[in-house]
């Protein structure tokens, strides 16, 4: 069974797995709406508000994911593990979206290499 710490670890990473989705969607899924009928009348400010509509659902899942991550809110994490993990679920849900989403855009070699770097910076800030 797992532990309270633990349960609020798989509850941290899962909300910020669920806001960088949304955030992923604010930020890119725009340069998509070309390619939606409806979408694609839409002009700079509608765009601006349509995204920062989807936002507040990356806020909604993000804020409570870091408080509750926190150390200093009774968390397993300090304020460098959540960055860097914040960062890797970031790049991991980013990546995921651009090869689903945009299909012209490919995943070489430097991007694997980049990642390996990433994973030896979790390494790092989680070393005691």
């Amino acid at each position: 069974m797992p532990t309270f710490v633990g349960m609020k670890s798989v509850y941290t990473i899962s909300l910020l797995v669920l806001s960088n989705v949304f955030m992923t969607i604010a930020w890119y899924g725009h340069l998509k709406f070309k390619d939606l009928t409806w979408f694609s009348k839409l002009g700079l400010p509608a765009i601006i508000l349509l995204s920062w509509g989807i936002a507040l659902f990356e806020y909604m899942a993000q804020v409570p994911a870091n408080k509750m991550g926190y150390q200093g809110n009774g968390g397993p994490f300090n304020l460098w593990q959540l960055k860097v993990i914040q960062e890797v679920i970031t790049l991991v849900v980013f990546t995921i979206f651009t090869l689903l989403v945009f299909k012209t855009e490919s995943f070489r070699l430097n991007h694997a290499i980049g990642f390996v770097f990433l994973i030896l910076a979790v390494y790092f800030i989680f070393k005691k």
